[in-house]
């Protein structure tokens, strides 16, 4: 119904389009005084409801009413007093991010050049090494974020995959807690293309520019007023930029139509892909206001382990709602033996005799001496177990077991699986050596933090 209904009083003044109604258009303006009232429905045709016998008693038949203007009522009585029309708006629930439609990926992270030397034997992160599979021809392997979603892109086509309808793109090489639903409603809630964590956006949350990892100028031009966060002055002041996660929500007809045929030949998401988009689609922001820590440098990767030992832990894995396991292991319980533990993690399996262990991380299988001191240190453990009578040969031969040895002091160091730490060794950088390259001696220096590579032997009496 096209028109426009007016009540004053009693009478009621309505002017109907009927041929509107015919096509189901409906479309008024109303204004109704309070003791106003209309029929129980609006038809071009009232022989049937409340008004009925109104209009048959002030006309004299339907007749004589039909010789009227078709489509108009020029005024209706009633005599039900202080009657209300209340008018519903329409309830429209708000979609629901489903589970069930998002697929998520997980990428492994790049070659790992700045985690080298302990990417020299692994992946970063070793656990997906395994994914990095040959593409075309069995020599195209991936080149980037953008390119490994390409090269699986058909698994996204398949027909049994036809209702997802948006991608989680992750990276493995962070420490975080996140529900990854929360990301997706926003995603939905927002009519987003393109959802990312937080960079510079308006007051509406839309992304207005994207720079990967930006320097100097370009990174003082990136600098915004961060209290529109949450954040106080003087927080603010201290944190003035809003950096990306690197994780992305895509609609799944977007990110295929950028990956196969908008950008081709891209092989980054972070670098290219993104930064062309913001102008294109709807890119929205989302921010994840807690810990987040790109483990990607060996200072990083270093600080964020250590961080875990804190009073208190600025991010912790004993969350009883949202708790994160590790791989299980199925080794007896560490033996500690008269020994000063002070803010620090040990691990399952370790043997501990009269040391020192302060503000550390000790994985698993970890043999610590009589006398050994280790203070800011990350031990990764060991892969494997050596007998009490193989351990007495290899001291007996002069040889240096797995572990650390008697009376070994060792402060500001990444120990990588497997090494052998021989006697009164003293690992401390106390020249303070911000890089060093040492291979052959067992030992890199990285951002000042001594790093011992994995399977390898320091000496009795080494100093470093």
């Amino acid at each position: 119904m096209a028109g426009t209904l007016q009540m004053a009083g009693s009478i009621a003044g309505l002017r109907v389009n009927p041929n509107a109604y015919q096509r189901g258009g409906v479309g008024a303006s109303i204004a109704i005084a309070p003791s106003a009232i209309f029929g129980d429905r609006v038809s071009p045709s009232l022989k049937k409801g409340f008004l009925a016998d109104k209009f048959v008693g002030d006309h004299g038949s339907w007749k004589s009413y039909k010789r009227k203007r078709s489509g108009e009522a020029f005024s209706v009585l009633t005599d039900v007093p202080n009657e209300i029309l209340t008018l519903q708006v329409p309830k429209f629930e708000k979609p629901i991010a489903d589970p069930k439609s998002v697929c998520s990926v997980i990428l492994g992270g790049g070659a790992g050049t700045r985690l080298f030397p302990l990417t020299r034997r692994r992946a970063k992160p070793a656990p997906l090494a395994a994914t990095q599979t040959p593409g075309e021809d069995g020599m195209k392997w991936f080149q980037g974020t953008a390119d490994a979603v390409r090269q699986f892109s058909w698994l996204f086509e398949d027909a049994k995959n036809k209702h997802i309808e948006h991608f989680l793109i992750l990276s493995g090489d962070h420490l975080y807690r996140m529900d990854y639903m929360d990301f997706i409603q926003r995603h939905i809630d927002t009519g987003a293309d393109i959802t990312i964590s937080c960079v510079p956006m308006d007051d509406r949350g839309r992304v207005q520019y994207f720079s990967e990892k930006p320097k100097g100028a370009d990174l003082k031009a990136m600098e915004v007023d961060t209290t529109i966060l949450g954040l106080s002055p003087q927080e603010a002041e201290k944190m003035p930029y809003i950096a990306s996660m690197g994780i992305y929500v895509f609609r799944t007809d977007v990110l295929l139509k950028l990956l196969r045929w908008r950008y081709p030949t891209a092989n980054d998401f972070g670098s290219e892909i993104i930064p062309a988009c913001t102008k294109e689609y709807n890119v929205q922001a989302y921010l994840f206001n807690d810990y987040w820590e790109d483990i990607g440098t060996i200072k990083s990767f270093f600080d964020a382990n250590l961080a875990l030992a804190a009073q208190p832990p600025k991010f912790h894995f004993y969350d009883p709602m949202k708790p994160i396991f590790t791989s299980p292991q199925f080794l007896p319980p560490t033996k500690i033996e008269k020994c000063q533990v002070l803010d620090s993690i040990i691990s399952h399996g370790c043997f501990l005799r009269e040391c020192k262990v302060e503000h550390s991380i000790i994985g698993i299988r970890s043999r610590l001496e009589y006398g050994t001191e280790l203070k800011e240190t990350m031990m990764m453990g060991a892969d494997y177990y050596e007998t009490e009578a193989e351990i007495a040969s290899l001291l007996a031969e002069g040889k240096v077991p797995i572990g650390v040895g008697e009376n070994t002091k060792i402060r500001n160091c990444i120990i990588d699986k497997n090494a052998r730490i021989g006697k009164n060794v003293m690992i401390v950088n106390s020249d303070n050596v911000e890089e060093a390259e040492r291979p052959s001696e067992g030992f890199y220096i990285r951002s000042g933090i001594t790093v011992i590579l994995k399977n390898s032997r320091i000496k009795d009496g080494t100093v470093i």
